[in-house]
């Protein structure tokens, strides 16, 4: 524990479930939590184990700058929502407190037509688009808004006629109403993870992210598990990795974490999505159990002090991991959750670091939520001694949980398979 952010106090954006992991994780570092959003503490899950709750919308700049004047806060933390980073960054400089990115880089960084441009000027591989207006479009295409995250407003279109009504639900989905119309790469993933710390740019990992079509094959496919390290390292580290840090420094970046999601074709790696921020996936529990260094850890220590952490991290930062390590993703059909079981004994698994519940019983998932990330109803993170152990200790703990309905019904969806994971991983 860092003796100098004992006592110190974190303003965290937003009491989402998923901020309780900020709130902890502060807790544990001596810090004094202050969770501000616009919600009642039963309407926000993190207000509810924070030490302190505060009503304000997070999107008024000049409340929270009040806020944090009159509450003597050291510093804000935004997690892992995208539409909050440039409220984030402008409340930062309004109250002259540190902030990992700037207004600019976030609203670059959101923008999907915006970044895959900058991806294109250096060199970094990205889905191909089309116009709407071009003849030559050759289905299906996926329609996706700019600026929206978590799989909101995307669409697989098979022809003209789909294509026109998902350009509308797209932009309904959009706040500038704007979508992009790319070729639809149905195959294999990764998610590139990136650390930054004073001006360095490392590659922390790189994860197999294994997507699955259970759900039909008009469903956007959703992932079921993820791997590292991935095949695809050696390629992506010889061709991009380079072209990546120099849009980095192109972009001024110095401090903070992403994650870049690609689809892969012919061992090259395009990005499709892209996060200047925590990552829900939780990898950064994995760099800490795997590789002794923990993202979140920085950045919060950042929030506080304007740097990210005391020690480099340039020795640990080896994305060609010493032991293979999975994050598995129980997905949630559509149905109310009565109960949740088998989660003691996963947890008690030498080989789990964590277990992370996104949704709790009296919960229910709709049919609009159908191939969307807030599927996601249960996260299981760790490592173990083998490559060959990877696949019968992700199909144990999909075999140990259950997610039973309100009719006792299982809503937990087919998990990781051997063809999912054949030859992914190194």
């Amino acid at each position: 524990m860092n003796k100098k952010l004992e006592g110190k106090r974190l303003l965290i954006m937003g009491g989402m479930r998923i901020s309780c992991e900020i709130v902890r994780k502060a807790k544990e570092m001596g810090i004094v939590t202050v969770v501000a959003d616009y919600y009642p503490p039963e309407k926000s899950p993190a207000k509810q184990i924070a030490d302190e709750a505060i009503e304000v919308s997070v999107t008024d700049v000049d409340a929270v700058v009040k806020v944090i004047r009159e509450q003597h806060i050291d510093g804000v933390f935004v997690g892992f929502n995208d539409m909050l980073l440039p409220f984030y960054a402008e409340i930062c400089r309004k109250a002259g407190l540190p902030c990992y990115g700037t207004k600019a880089q976030f609203e670059t960084l959101i923008a999907k037509d915006r970044y895959k441009a900058l991806c294109r000027q250096f060199g970094v591989p990205t889905i191909p688009e089309y116009d709407i207006d071009d003849e030559n479009i050759k289905y299906p295409v996926l329609v996706k808004p700019v600026d929206s995250s978590g799989s909101r407003g995307i669409t697989i279109c098979h022809d003209r006629q789909e294509l026109e009504e998902a350009v509308e639900t797209g932009k309904e989905a959009s706040k500038t109403g704007k979508v992009l119309i790319e070729r639809y790469m149905d195959g294999r993933e990764v998610t590139v993870f990136w650390t930054f710390q004073d001006g360095n740019y490392y590659l922390s990992a790189l994860a197999n992210r294994h997507v699955k079509h259970n759900q039909g094959t008009d469903v956007i496919p959703l992932p079921v598990g993820y791997t590292f390290p991935s095949v695809y390292l050696p390629k992506y580290r010889a061709e991009v990795e380079e072209n990546c840090k120099r849009m980095f420094r192109h972009l001024g970046i110095r401090d903070g974490m992403m994650f870049m999601q690609c689809k892969v074709e012919d061992g090259t790696c395009y990005v499709y999505d892209l996060g200047f921020r925590l990552t829900g996936s939780l990898e950064y529990k994995i760099l800490k159990r795997v590789c002794g260094y923990d993202p979140l850890e920085m950045m919060i220590a950042f929030a506080l002090t304007g740097r990210m952490g005391e020690e480099s991290i340039a020795g640990k930062a080896v994305p060609e991991f010493q032991t293979p390590a999975f994050n598995v993703s129980c997905l949630c059909a559509p149905g109310t959750i009565k109960a949740i079981t088998g989660m003691d004994e996963v947890k008690a698994l030498p080989e789990v670091d964590d277990v992370v519940l996104a949704h709790t019983p009296g919960e229910t998932i709709t049919e609009q939520m159908k191939g969307l990330l807030a599927q996601i109803t249960v996260r299981v993170l760790g490592s173990v001694g083998s490559t060959e152990q990877l696949l019968p200790v992700m199909q144990r703990i999909d075999n140990t949980i259950h997610i039973i309905g309100v009719q006792g019904e299982e809503l937990l969806l087919p998990g990781i398979e051997y063809s999912d994971i054949e030859g992914y991983v190194i």
